[in-house]
Formats: structure tokens, sequence, C-alpha cells
């Protein structure tokens, strides 16, 4: 007897929400291959902060427990000013309790690691550039054009980032993200000598964040307000020390420990306008090619993990090539366009305030943080409610797997 061939998902890029949409489509029983243009899976960035709902959803593919052994669990922080006065205090029990876990943070290259490393041999190419020929529709398979030659594909996932390619395909007249209005930096150094309580802090116009990583080292990023397309002739550690040497510390001494080239910088862009659905006819968008934002609510990443977790859910099991993908793509859309375009928009109004120039303005928002705070931390963490406490639709995993324990207590609530 003729048993079915498995379904095959191609897989444009080579990010975190790229190689989690093909472990959670794997253990759906998928056939996997993702295209990543880069000669290694090199993760720009440094750090990531995991909060409860992605933690979750990497629990319906049997990682969450994995993932929060690599992470730095970070303790009691808060928000400061330059001058080192702390505006608020965050109780990291009151966020766990009030979200169902804490925020952990870990490398960028741990996370990536770990997706792979559950990945079949050879599923993941690099090297490879990819190019959407034919998007498929419900009676023909999509179509990725490769240098070695054409792939088809019951399903095509586009993680292919911020300037997403395929994206523009799809969607040609849609004006894609927008500059922001303002540039980041981001830097992992050796710890300090100095103990310091993980911080983010806001200026005029600008913010620096300091948080522990793990192994012993420390990510720090920053950002200001600056024309897009900028860069410092002298270097971006300079940079770093004419905008935030004069900070509280361990900002200046994260700037001193900073290698010269070791400092990263990228323009901040986000997607004002919704794009009119994610996907088209066989092809799925996911992470900042469908909805990129701004890093102010921490949300970027985790976001495109949901997305690959509940892609996987919708479309469906990967052994009955005569499933039409159609309806597995549009519940897609209608479930993840709404949810993420409205953390865009928070994320907007809080990266608004965040940035203020005008001095009057600091000192308004200061004061109001500041209140808030005396009032209680909760008022501070409602700005997550909807984002953190996010549970993820049901477990991804083939039949006859379980989740992990942490997953269950989480859709138990």
């Amino acid at each position: 007897m003729d048993h079915p061939r498995a379904q095959r998902a191609v897989v444009i890029g080579g990010g975190i929400g790229g190689l989690t949409a093909a472990v959670a489509l794997h253990r759906r029983g998928w056939e996997v291959t993702v295209l990543e243009r880069a000669a290694a899976l090199t993760p720009v960035g440094a750090g990531i902060g995991l909060a409860p709902n992605s933690q979750r959803a990497l629990d319906t593919i049997g990682l969450g427990d994995r993932v929060r052994s690599l992470a730095a669990w970070q303790g009691d922080g808060g928000l400061r000013t330059p001058g080192g006065r702390w505006l608020s205090r965050t109780d990291s029990a009151a966020t766990a309790e009030r979200f169902g876990g804490p925020l952990v943070l870990l490398h960028r290259a741990a996370l990536v690691e770990l997706l792979t490393s559950v990945l079949p041999d050879g599923a993941v190419r690099t090297g490879a550039t990819a190019t959407l020929a034919d998007a498929g529709d419900d009676h023909r398979r999509a179509v990725v054009s490769t240098a070695s030659g054409d792939l088809e594909a019951d399903l095509v996932v586009a993680a292919d980032g911020i300037n997403s390619a395929v994206r523009r395909t799809l969607f040609p007249d849609h004006p894609g993200p927008q500059y922001s209005g303002y540039t980041t930096w981001r830097v992992v150094v050796p710890a300090p000598d100095r103990p310091f309580a993980p911080h983010e802090t806001w200026g005029r116009g600008s913010l620096w964040g300091t948080q522990p990583l793990k192994d012993g080292r420390t990510y720090a990023y920053a950002a200001a307000v600056t024309p897009a397309g900028g860069h410092a002739p002298d270097g971006e550690r300079a940079e770093l020390l004419r905008r935030f040497g004069d900070w509280h510390q361990p900002v200046p001494d994260i700037i001193a420990a900073a290698e010269p080239g070791g400092v990263l910088r990228h323009d901040v862009h986000h997607m004002a306008e919704p794009l009119p659905a994610y996907h088209r006819g066989r092809v799925a968008l996911v992470g900042d090619a469908a909805h990129a934002m701004q890093p102010t609510l921490g949300q970027g990443g985790n976001q495109a993990i949901e997305d690959a977790v509940v892609l996987a859910h919708h479309a469906g099991g990967g052994t009955d090539p005569a499933a039409g993908i159609g309806q597995g793509l549009a519940a897609y859309t209608r479930e993840r366009l709404p949810r993420t375009m409205a953390i865009v928009r928070q994320a907007t109004r809080t990266g608004r305030l965040a940035m203020v120039t005008n001095s009057p303005a600091v000192a308004a928002r200061n004061t109001l943080i500041a209140a808030l705070t005396r009032l209680g931390p909760g008022l501070l963490l409602r700005g997550f409610d909807g984002i953190a406490d996010w549970q993820p639709p049901r477990p991804t995993y083939a039949a006859g797997t379980a989740p992990s324990r942490a997953g269950t207590r989480g859709r138990q609530r």
C-alpha cells in the first residue's frame, strides 16, 4: 500500500522566526528545508528577551524548558534617569505571578543553536539565496528558485526579515516599513567589575539598557533619535561614548569594555501600514517580514515565535498532500494580523514616549512614571496585559507527543 508523501515546506530565512517555524512544522510531520542566504547562521544582534508568551509557544514544540535552562533569569531591576535616579523598580516575582512566568534573557546564538539542533541533518542550507518564483494556490504547488535549481513546496514560509523580498513580490503596492526616527546600538561585553541591577535608562531622545547573560557576559543596547543612514566616522564605540559616556554606571564601564568593532548599529523601522494579509497562495509571512515593530516592548522576536507555532497549527499535519492549504493560511492571517499590528502600534506609542526630545516633556514623562510606580507596580505591568499572557492555540506536536509540564500549566491558567 502506498503511503502518502510528506508535504514539503520551504522556509526562506534562517533567523529565529524561520527556524522556529521549521521546527514546528517538522514536529507536525512536514519535510522542511530552510534556505539562508548568509554563509553561516550568525544572528544579527546579541541578546533576546523571551517573555512568557513566547516561552509558552516554545513549550508547544518541546523547547520551552530547554530554553529556560539557557536563559539568564532577570532579577529585580527597573527604569532610571541618566543621573542614576530610579523612576520605577520592577518586581520579577510580581511579573511572573501576573503573566505566568518571568522574562528571561539569552544570547540569540544560543537560541539559534538549540533550534537547529532539533532539525534533521541537511534541513538548513546556508549560502542559499532564494527567490519566490510562484506563490502557488490550492491546486498548484509554490516554486522557490535557488542557484542549484527550483524547489516545489506545499508551503513557503517567508521569514526573510524587515526588507523581505517575498513580501514585495506578494504585495508590490504596499509601502513597507518606515523609519521610526531613531537608531540602535547593541554590544556584548564581559561583566563589569561593579555589580549592577538590570535596568533601562531613559534620557532626552535616547535610552540605554544593561542586562546580564548566563555565561557571565553583559548585553547592552542603546537608542537615540538621529537621521536615518548615519554612521560615526570614528567608530560606533566613540559614538556611544559621546552620547552616553557621562551616564550613570555601569554605562561608562560597558562602553569602555566594548571592542572598537564590536558595536552593532541599525536604524529602526516599523510597519506603520498593515499588510492586507500575512499570506498569499501557499506563502505565509512571519516575523519582521509581516509586522516589523519597534523594539520598545521587546516583542519582535517573541511575536515571530508566536507566528511560527500558530502557522504550524493552522497548516495542519504534513502527511496529506490532498489537503488544501488556503483555508489554513487564511486562518493564520485572521489570528495573527490583528494581534501583531496592535502590538506594533503599542510599541510605536512607547517609542514616542521613550524618545521625547523636549526637556519639559521629558520632565513630565519622568514625573508620571514615578507617580504610577508609587501607586503600585501593577499599573505599569498592565501595559503587557494581552501580550505576555497570550496562550498558544494548542500543542504543535505530532500525535502521541506530550508538551512539557511548564507548557501544560500555562494552558490551564
